[in-house]
């Protein structure tokens, strides 16, 4: 629904916007990426950028970095701020840090808590802004505490474009193993952080192309290495297309699934997004019929098997198959009643 209200935003308030995220950045941002922000063409990026300059004055730095343009507004040498953060601004922050407290783990937590300490400064005395009203829930999480210098380092090398040198102990492997990456995004999805990446190439080593890009998580590499190799983004590398398209995190050829849910479950994945294509059909005040697509065969029915008997697949049919052997396994498993 947002997304589709971005696309009725008025000139004027993509003219604000795209200056508001500029101004305050100080980073280079592609033309590809303000485009996908703003949900509009990059014919209009480059109107929007005309007439900020025009009306506003400002110096925008284009560069270029292999056919993908950048665009820039330079921050003042100065150490004063822009403008003043609100208190508004800070609890959103501060509420970001306490939701994401265990996932990121304690050092992060730490650096994210000096960053606001850092910034209350710029506040009017007398708030109540580090009352705690947020907080996150812990069980089955992951500890990242160990892992704060590796993540460090995968930024650093996200910001340089840098190859990094991984060792990585696989789920199923049985000692682990030592390659060579691009690294392109952390992301997060179920209380896991995973690293999206291209294979490098090994040194002294022929390259040999993989079936898929390598998907890291986090927790399981054992040690990340920068490295003096250079590496360029992918020409029109989005993110957003590649993994929220579909219904799983691991990224295989994607297929179309039908489930009919009842009860509980037909409202609970009512109120979400499950892929961007989706379709909700109401049989009635119970039951609900939900199309959409996937790109994990497993992801899948073990998400299914979640709701029991309140989730029934109805397509794919070789899918179906499936779920009928895992569900009489199940059975044979805990014996008859």
């Amino acid at each position: 629904m947002a997304k589709k209200l971005d696309s009725y935003k008025s000139y004027g308030q993509k003219l604000i916007s795209l200056l508001v995220r500029l101004m305050f950045s100080g980073e280079r941002v592609s033309l590809t990426e303000l485009a996908r922000m703003e949900n509009c063409s990059k014919q209009t990026i480059i109107r929007l950028l005309n007439d900020i300059r025009m009306s506003y004055g400002m110096d925008i730095e284009e560069t270029f970095q292999g056919n993908k343009k950048y665009y820039r507004i330079k921050r003042p040498v100065s150490g004063m701020p822009l403008t003043q953060i609100s208190e508004t601004e800070i609890r959103t922050l501060q509420m970001c840090r306490d939701f994401t407290e265990h996932l990121i783990g304690k050092p992060l937590y730490e650096e994210a808590t000096r960053a606001l300490m850092k910034s209350r400064a710029l506040l009017p005395e007398k708030n109540n802004i580090f009352k705690c009203h947020f907080a996150s829930f812990r069980p089955g999480t992951i500890d990242y505490s160990q892992k704060h210098a590796i993540i460090h380092t995968l930024i650093e090398a996200m910001e340089k474009q840098k190859v990094c040198k991984l060792t990585y102990q696989g789920l199923d492997s049985a000692k682990p193993k030592t390659f060579h990456v691009k690294p392109l995004k952390l992301f997060s999805h179920a209380d896991t952080i995973y690293l999206h990446t291209q294979k490098a190439k090994e040194p002294g080593k022929p390259y040999r192309s993989p079936k898929f890009d390598p998907l890291l998580a986090v927790h399981r590499i054992q040690s990340a290495e920068l490295t003096d190799i250079a590496f360029q983004q992918p020409e029109n590398f989005d993110f957003d297309k590649v993994f929220n398209s579909h219904f799983g995190v691991m990224k295989d050829d994607a297929f179309t699934v039908e489930v009919e849910f009842t009860g509980w479950p037909a409202r609970f994945v009512t109120e979400r997004i499950w892929s961007a294509n989706q379709k909700i059909k109401r049989k009635d005040d119970n039951t609900i019929n939900l199309t959409f697509t996937a790109s994990s065969e497993t992801e899948l029915l073990s998400w299914l098997l979640s709701f029991g008997d309140e989730a029934r697949l109805i397509k794919p049919k070789w899918l179906v198959k499936e779920m009928k052997a895992k569900t009489l396994n199940l059975s044979k498993l805990y014996g008859a009643v």
